[in-house]
C-alpha cells in the first residue's frame, strides 16, 4: 500500500473515477450494527517499512499506526474532521499559529498522560536529524523544523506545550489548513518511554493512545497482533478483542490475501487484478464485496532532472503513448477509469477534469513529442514497479505500448516495495516508477505539495537522497508561490482557485507526474460474521468500529 505516507504510498493499484458511467459501481454500506465485546478479526498485508510514529509511510503502516495512536484530529472514511485527542482547534487571524485544546484525562496504553508534551515530544523525536523520518516534512512548517533537520537543535521553538492541556503551536509560514496535517501518523503523540528514534524495543511495540495496542513485539516478516485497549477515552472504545495480522511474502502479497480469504483464513482482503471480476461476481450476492472511490490517483512517478525524461515533451509523449482505456478494459476488466487530471474527482471543488491534457491517448502526436525531446527509437527507459502489490499485468501492457508505440527500449523490472522507494530516493535515478498515492489528510494540498513542491524533494544538493515524497525532484518556482498562496488563504474558494492554478502548471504545461487511472479500491469483506465493515479514508479496515454481529 505508498508512496502515504503519510503520504501514504500505496502498494496497492486498483482505482475507478467520478464518472458512473465507467468502472465498477461503488457499494452502499450496510447498515450500522450495535458493537458489543468479542471477536478476532484477521487480515493480511506485507511487511510494513514501520509502525512506529516517526516513520509510518505506506498503507500497511498506516494501517497498524492507527490502530495504535490517535492524533489530535481524525478523518471519516468521507473525508469529514471531527475531534482525536483535540476537542477544538483554532487558528490566528493569518494562519501563523494554531491553539488546540486538548480533552482531559487522556492516557497511552501504559498509564502515562497524553498532554500538550506528549505531542512535543512525539513532533520533536520525527523531526530530529538522526532521526531520518521519510516524512517529517509533515511538520515543516512548525518554527525550528529547519534547525532541527540541520541537527543545530534539538527542540521545535514553536510548540509551546507550557499548559498540559492546550497545545500552542507557531508556523514559520502561513497554512490555514495545518490543523488537518494532525492526522498524518508523524505528528502522533508518545510516551516518555519511546525515547528517540533508534529505539528498536519502541519501533517494534509502539506504546500509543488509540484504541488498540500491542500484544507482543511485530514479528518481522510474520505478523502484528493487537488487542483492544481498554483505557482509550478519545473516542468510543473498540469491540473486537484483537486483531491478528498476518504477513504475507513481498512477491504473492495480495494473492496470498485473497486465497486466505477463500480459505476462511482471513476477513478482509485485497483482489489481484485479473480475479476483480471474478471476486466480484461471487462476493456481491453476498454483500461481502466493497467497492469505493478514494481520495487517492495510480500514476507513473517520473524521474524529471534525469535523461531520458527531463522535459516536458518527452513526457507527454511517454503519457500519449499509454491507451489507458484499453488497459482499463482489457487488464483492469472495465473496474477503473482513466484518469485526466492528478487531483482526485472525490476533492469536488478543485477537481479540473482535462487538466491533463497529455493524458489522452493520441500515437501520432507521442511521436511528434519523442522526436522533438529526442526520444528516438531505441532510446532506454527505465520502468520498474513493486511485486505482490498486483501490478504485473497493468505495468507489462505499458511497457508494450511504449515499445510499440514510441520503438522505446524499455528496462522493466519488479522488486519489493520497499526497495522500489529506496529506488526512487536516488540521486541517480532515471525513468519511471509505478506509484499510487492515497491522502493524509483531506486536502488537495495533501497532493500537490508533498509530491511536486521544492522544498518536498528533501535534498539539500541534486546529489544527496530524495527524503521526501517529491522523489520525481520537479521544481517549479510559480507553482511553490502558487501553493503558498493557498496556504495562506483563509476562504475556501479562494484557496481552492490557486490549488487548481498549481495543478494547471505541474501537470497540465510540465507533466510532472503520469496520471493513470482515477483510484478506486475493492476489498472482500467477512461481512456474515462482523458489522460495521467499511473501508476508512487510508483505504484499510475501520478496526475500531468493527464488531461481531
Amino acid at each position: 500500500m505508498v508512496l502515504t505516507g503519510c503520504s501514504q504510498k500505496s502498494n496497492t493499484g486498483t482505482s475507478g473515477s467520478g464518472q458512473a458511467s465507467v468502472g465498477f459501481p461503488e457499494t452502499q454500506d450496510l447498515p450500522p450494527v450495535a458493537g458489543k465485546p468479542g471477536g478476532t478479526f484477521r487480515l493480511g498485508i506485507t511487511e510494513p517499512t514501520a509502525i512506529d510514529p516517526y516513520n509510518a509511510q505506506e498503507s500497511e503502516g498506516i494501517l497498524v499506526n492507527k490502530a495504535l495512536f490517535t492524533g489530535l484530529v481524525n478523518v471519516k472514511p468521507n473525508g469529514d474532521v471531527y475531534d482525536g485527542v483535540a476537542s477544538k482547534w483554532e487558528p490566528n487571524a493569518d494562519c501563523t499559529a494554531w491553539t488546540f485544546t486538548l480533552k482531559p484525562n487522556q492516557t497511552f496504553s501504559n498509564g502515562e498522560p497524553v498532554d500538550s508534551a506528549a505531542f512535543k515530544r512525539g513532533w520533536e523525536r520525527t523531526s530530529a536529524k538522526d532521526s531520518g523520518s521519510d516524512v517529517a516534512y509533515h511538520l515543516n512548517e512548525v518554527k525550528g523544523f529547519d534547525e532541527m533537520q540541520a541537527g543545530s537543535a534539538t527542540t521545535l521553538s514553536g510548540v509551546d506545550a507550557t499548559d498540559p492541556a492546550s497545545l500552542k503551536v507557531a508556523l514559520s509560514k502561513p497554512d490555514c489548513e495545518f490543523n488537518l496535517r494532525t492526522a498524518a501518523p508523524p505528528l502522533a503523540p508518545v510516551p516518555t518511554v519511546a525515547g528517540a528514534a533508534d529505539n528498536k524495543t519502541y519501533n517494534d511495540q509502539p506504546i500509543g493512545n488509540g484504541p488498540f495496542k500491542m500484544d507482543g513485539p511485530w514479528q518481522h516478516d510474520r505478523g502484528i497482533k493487537l488487542v483492544r485497549n481498554d483505557t482509550y477515552g478519545a473516542g468510543p472504545k473498540a469491540n473486537l478483542d484483537a486483531v491478528e495480522i498476518t504477513i504475507t511474502p513481498a512477491d504473492t502479497g495480495i494473492q496470498a490475501e485473497y486465497d486466505g480469504f477463500n480459505n476462511g483464513q482471513f476477513d478482509w482482503a485485497r483482489v489481484p487484478t485479473p480475479l476483480l471480476s471474478q471476486a466480484r461476481s461471487a462476493q456481491e450476492p453476498k454483500n461481502q464485496w466493497i467497492s469505493k472511490k478514494t481520495a487517492g490517483i495510480n500514476y507513473l512517478l517520473v524521474s524529471v532532472t534525469t535523461k531520458p525524461l527531463d522535459t516536458a515533451d518527452a513526457r507527454k509523449a511517454i503519457s500519449m503513448a499509454i491507451d489507458r482505456a484499453a488497459i482499463t478494459q482489457g487488464v483492469f476488466q472495465g473496474s477503473q477509469v482513466p484518469a485526466d487530471a492528478f487531483v482526485p474527482a472525490s476533492f469536488t471543488k478543485v477537481y479540473q477534469p482535462g487538466v491533463c491534457e497529455a493524458c489522452k491517448y493520441d500515437v501520432d502526436e507521442a511521436k511528434n513529442l519523442a522526436q522533438k525531446a529526442g526520444l528516438t527509437p531505441g532510446t532506454e527507459v527505465n520502468f520498474q514497479f513493486n511485486t505482490g502489490g498486483g501490478h504485473e499485468e497493468w505495468t507489462a501492457a505499458v511497457k508494450q505500448q511504449l515499445e510499440t508505440n514510441l520503438g522505446l527500449k524499455v528496462n522493466y523490472s519488479g522488486v519489493p516495495f520497499r526497495d522500489l522507494l529506496v529506488n526512487e530516493q536516488q540521486p541517480d535515478a532515471s525513468g519511471l516508477f509505478r506509484a499510487g498515492w492515497t491522502a493524509d489528510y483531506p486536502t488537495a494540498g495533501n497532493f500537490l505539495t508533498p509530491l511536486l513542491s521544492t522544498a518536498a524533494i528533501g535534498a539539500a544538493t541534486p546529489q544527496d537522497v530524495a527524503v521526501g515524497d517529491n522523489r520525481g525532484r520537479y521544481s517549479n518556482p510559480q507553482f511553490d508561490d502558487l501553493l503558498a498562496k493557498a496556504a495562506a488563504t483563509q476562504d475556501e474558494a479562494e484557496r481552492d482557485d490557486f490549488y487548481k492554478q498549481a495543478e494547471k502548471i505541474a501537470i497540465g504545461d510540465d507533466l510532472a507526474l503520469i496520471p493513470l487511472f482515477a483510484r478506486q479500491q475493492f476489498r472482500m469483506a467477512n461481512t456474515a460474521t462482523f458489522g460495521n465493515v467499511r473501508m476508512d479514508f487510508w483505504e484499510n479496515p475501520t478496526l475500531s468500529e468493527i464488531t461481531l454481529k
